[in-house]
C-alpha cells in the first residue's frame, strides 16, 4: 500500500488533538491569569484613588423643630454604616425617632482630632458616614472641620445634605440687606475682649450674623448699643423654629431695653443680625455712631455738617438720619 494513501493512526490524530487543546488551555490560562492580575491592579488602584471608599455625607438637622428634618436627611441617615455626631445621645434621640439604626461615634470639639482617623479609616474600607452636629448646620460653629478637610485630602467624597441653619432662618426673617452678609459666630466672652471684637466690626459694611448664649445675650447688646450706636438697625431671633420662637426687628437700642425690661425672655438660644455699617470714610468709621456722639454735644445740625465734610454725605441726609434715629429711640 501506498503510505502517502493511507490513514493517519487514530491514537497519533488524538495526541495531536490533545497538544492542541492542551495548548489551548495553557494559552486561556494565561490569559485568564494575565486578565485576573490587572483586576487585581485595578481594583487596587481604584481602592488607592478613593474610588471604592465610603462617601462623608454632611447633613444639616433641626434647630427645634424635628419636622424640618428633610426626606433627604432621613434617608441618607437610615443607610449609613456610621454616624459621627456632635453629642451621641443627642442623636441617639433623633436617630431612633426616624428608626434608623447606625453605629454611633462621638465627634465634637475636644476629641474630633483624635477621632478622625477611626473616621477615615472607615471610610477607606468603604462605609459610608453622616457627620451631624447637635443641631443646624456641621461646621457652621459646630465641629466637623478637621474631619471634612481630612477626608478631601484623603480623596473621599464628601456631599452636602443641605437643611436647617440658624444663620439662614435668621437672615431670611430679619428684614435686613442679605446680599452681602458675613457670619462671626460667638462673640468673646469677657467684656474687655467682647469690647474690642464689636469695635473693630463697627465699620463693617456687609450684614452681619452673630450667635450669643443666654448667659450673655444682655451683655452683648450693652456691647454692641457702645459701640454700633443705639441706632443702628438689628434682628434678634429667640428660639428659632421652636415653640416660643421670638423675631424680632428694631433697632440695638430698642432690642437692649426689651431685654433689660423682660419684653424678651432670657430664655433659649440667640441670633443677632445687625445692619453693616453706612459709612463711606474711612474703614472703620461708623457714621451712625459719629452723627450720635456729635448730636449730644453740638446739635443735630451741626453735627450732620461736620460728619458730612468728613465722610463726602449730603448733610440734609445725615440731618434726616439723626432724626430718624431720635423717632427711633422714642418709639
Amino acid at each position: 500500500a501506498d503510505p502517502a494513501t493511507e490513514p493517519r493512526p487514530v491514537v497519533s490524530q488524538a495526541l495531536s488533538s490533545r497538544k492542541l487543546s492542551s495548548s489551548n488551555t495553557m494559552l486561556a490560562s494565561g490569559r485568564s491569569s494575565e486578565a485576573g492580575c490587572r483586576c487585581v491592579l485595578i481594583i487596587c488602584s481604584k481602592r488607592i484613588s478613593g474610588w471604592m471608599s465610603g462617601t462623608l455625607y454632611v447633613i444639616a438637622t433641626p434647630i427645634g423643630n424635628l419636622d424640618d428634618l428633610t426626606l433627604r436627611a432621613r434617608e441618607t441617615l437610615a443607610s449609613v454604616s456610621v454616624v459621627a455626631a456632635e453629642d451621641t445621645r443627642h442623636t441617639g434621640r433623633l436617630l431612633s425617632t426616624i428608626g434608623a439604626k447606625p453605629r454611633l461615634l462621638a465627634l465634637h470639639d475636644h476629641n474630633e482630632e483624635r477621632a478622625v482617623p477611626s473616621v477615615i479609616d472607615a471610610l477607606e474600607n468603604g462605609d459610608d458616614v453622616a457627620l451631624v452636629s447637635d443641631a443646624g448646620t456641621p461646621l457652621v460653629s459646630d465641629p466637623g472641620y478637621r474631619l471634612v478637610r481630612a477626608a478631601h485630602q484623603a480623596g473621599v467624597r464628601v456631599v452636602p445634605v443641605p437643611g436647617p441653619s440658624a444663620v439662614t432662618a435668621a437672615l431670611s426673617a430679619a428684614g435686613l440687606a442679605t446680599d452681602r452678609f458675613c457670619f462671626e459666630g460667638f462673640a468673646p466672652a469677657k467684656t474687655a475682649a467682647r469690647r474690642a471684637w464689636l469695635s473693630a466690626l463697627s465699620g463693617e459694611p456687609r450684614t452681619l450674623v452673630l450667635y450669643e448664649s443666654v448667659h450673655r445675650i444682655a451683655d452683648c447688646l450693652d456691647d454692641l448699643v457702645v459701640e454700633f450706636g443705639a441706632h443702628r438697625e438689628a434682628f434678634l431671633g429667640r428660639e428659632l423654629t421652636k415653640m416660643h420662637e421670638q423675631c424680632i426687628q428694631a433697632t440695638l437700642g430698642e432690642l437692649q431695653r426689651r431685654i433689660g425690661e423682660g419684653e424678651i425672655p432670657m430664655k433659649g438660644e440667640f441670633v443677632i443680625v445687625i445692619a453693616g455699617s453706612q459709612s463711606r470714610g474711612e474703614p472703620g468709621v461708623d457714621i451712625d455712631r459719629m452723627l450720635a456722639l456729635l448730636t449730644e454735644s453740638l446739635g443735630a445740625r451741626e453735627a450732620a455738617r461736620i460728619t458730612a465734610e468728613l465722610t463726602g454725605q449730603k448733610k440734609n441726609d445725615m440731618y434726616e438720619r439723626i432724626l430718624d434715629a431720635k423717632r427711633g429711640g422714642s418709639s
